[in-house]
């Protein structure tokens, strides 16, 4: 039954495979909670594996880590293989696996760079406006003309500074560049660290190939990214599996059809990558599914509901596996209609009708025959897995990830100098010119403020002492001075507290103190 072209997937009344040629068509595994779509994707990736192909797949509820291990002949498991005739070659067996986390917490920490990861998708990530993807982008652009290398999160928002700073000369070349919409690409800044996102960005980035690895033996490595604590940011968990998905694209050659895939990439919680996406990246993900095909990368969606993928994507998977869907609201109702449409038909049953009905372990599986056309769907119980279900525990996962030959490569973070070093030391350099600039301006204003009160100082009279002929003219110049200084004064107090103090109340406040020292007692 176990056969080195193609997955055995379960059976029907005939086994059901999925041809190693032609899993690079894509595919879909759909089935609401608790209908056995980790325990498909565990066998699927398990095969996969033995193949010799590489994958990786998000763990979103810490159920599938327990693919590195050997699996545990429990009564359930061996009743599945005797049922479906696969008792005598059902074998136990982990896959060699390796554990990734964004956080670096839960497996090797996975980062890329800003410049790598773009301003279409940081402006994805932030939620950023057109205006200010706009902004976004001529940041980009000034910073590869300058030379700077955006590395890290706090590169680009010394970046941001920067444009805030010189805004009046990269608008005239660029376009418009204002402090507001500066300023709001800060604050989407500050929520995306707050999220955990400054973990991402960095070096050392992830190396491609390091997803891509075999064994001596020759069986594919399971990358597993733990995504548990991923999922309370859903946008970060969504743009870094399409930033991955089109660094696949941009790196890889063309291969045309390989005998087996390259890579397959299970994304689990679909309806991540598109809820709220605007059009471009909406085209973006479709271009990038229809002609990674063609470098041997399998892409496999996995969620509960048809209808979260757009039909633009949903028409190029071609090897489908729905597990039950549930019929209780008008929605889920046009979902099983969705999906049984998807199917071609099988003429021993009413594909609708048995969407409902399916028990957890069974899905209709309709996969590419030797053509490229869809099988006949077929009612199917899925081949129980090799390797354990369930989590693998902490001990064993610490264990797993000293192992690991890739370990030395990225557990150690690297900060070279990048644009905030090189902006730092700029501002820094410029300080002292700045300076000396505000004092010859205050200078050139011709007045001292200091020796002006002491002149004021000397005009004040005893108590009940009249002030001579030539004091009075001395007393009404000063005050026509004091006005000029009180009006510099406050100028110069409005602009150190931006603004909140205007001229006319700085001035009245400078009036007082000096009209107190003026003011005959």
């Amino acid at each position: 039954m176990l056969e080195a072209d193609k997955i055995y997937l379960g059976t029907s009344d005939k086994p059901e495979y999925l041809l190693l040629g032609l899993a690079n068509r894509h595919g879909l595994v759909t089935g609401a909670t608790g209908t056995g779509k980790t325990v498909t994707l565990q066998v699927m990736a398990q095969g996969f594996s033995d193949a010799g192909v590489p994958v990786f797949c998000a763990d979103v509820k810490g159920d599938l880590s327990g693919i590195a291990e050997v699996g545990e002949p429990k009564d359930f498991l061996l009743k599945r293989a005797e049922e479906i005739g696969f008792a005598d070659e059902y074998k136990f067996s982990a896959c060699p696996t390796v554990f990734w986390d964004l956080f670096g917490q839960q497996g090797h920490p996975i980062r890329t760079t800003v410049s790598e990861m773009g301003p279409l998708l940081l402006a994805r990530l932030m939620n950023l406006n057109d205006t200010q993807e706009g902004v976004l982008t001529i940041a980009f652009r000034v910073a590869d003309e300058q030379g700077l290398l955006l590395l890290d999160l706090k590169d680009l928002r010394a970046m941001l500074g920067f444009m805030a700073e010189n805004a009046d000369t990269i608008q005239a070349k660029y376009g418009n560049v204002t402090k507001a919409s500066v300023g709001a690409i800060q604050r989407q800044l500050l929520v995306l660290e707050n999220q955990g996102g400054d973990a991402f960005f960095g070096e050392p980035a992830l190396n491609i190939a390091d997803l891509m690895r075999t064994t001596i033996d020759g069986r594919g490595m399971v990358n597993v990214l733990a995504a548990d604590k991923l999922m309370s940011s859903p946008r970060l968990y969504a743009t870094f599996l399409l930033w991955l998905l089109s660094e696949l694209f941009e790196v890889l050659p063309e291969v045309g059809d390989p005998a087996k895939p390259r890579l397959v990439f299970f994304f689990d919680e679909a309806h991540l990558l598109f809820d709220e996406a605007p059009k471009a990246l909406l085209e973006k993900v479709e271009q990038v599914v229809k002609l990674i095909r063609s470098k041997g990368v399998g892409v496999y969606f996995v969620t509960q509901n048809p209808l979260d993928v757009p039909d633009s994507v949903l028409s190029q998977l071609g090897n489908r596996v729905q597990h039950a869907l549930r019929a209780y609201t008008p929605r889920d109702q046009k979902a099983v209609k969705v999906a049984a449409d998807t199917f071609r038909p099988n003429p021993a049953f009413k594909t609708m009708d048995v969407i409902t009905q399916l028990g957890v372990g069974e899905a209709l599986v309709s996969t590419l025959e030797p053509k490229g056309v869809p099988s006949i769907v077929a009612r199917t119980f899925i081949r129980p897995p090799s390797s354990r279900i369930g989590p693998v525990t902490e001990a064993e996962r610490r264990q797993i990830i000293a192992a690991s030959p890739i370990g030395i490569a990225y557990d150690k973070t690297i900060d070279r100098e990048s644009a905030y070093e090189i902006l730092g030391r700029q501002a820094e350099a410029n300080a002292p010119a700045e300076a000396d600039a505000a004092t010859a301006q205050g200078s050139a204003g011709g007045f001292d403020v200091g020796s002006i009160l002491g002149s004021l100082l000397g005009t004040n009279k005893k108590r009940g002492e009249r002030f001579t002929a030539t004091q009075r003219v001395a007393r009404e110049v000063t005050r026509t001075v004091t006005n000029r200084v009180a009006g510099d004064v406050a100028a110069n107090i409005g602009k150190s507290v931006a603004g909140s103090i205007g001229g006319s109340v700085g001035r009245s406040i400078v009036r007082g103190v000096l009209g107190s020292i003026l003011r005959p007692r």
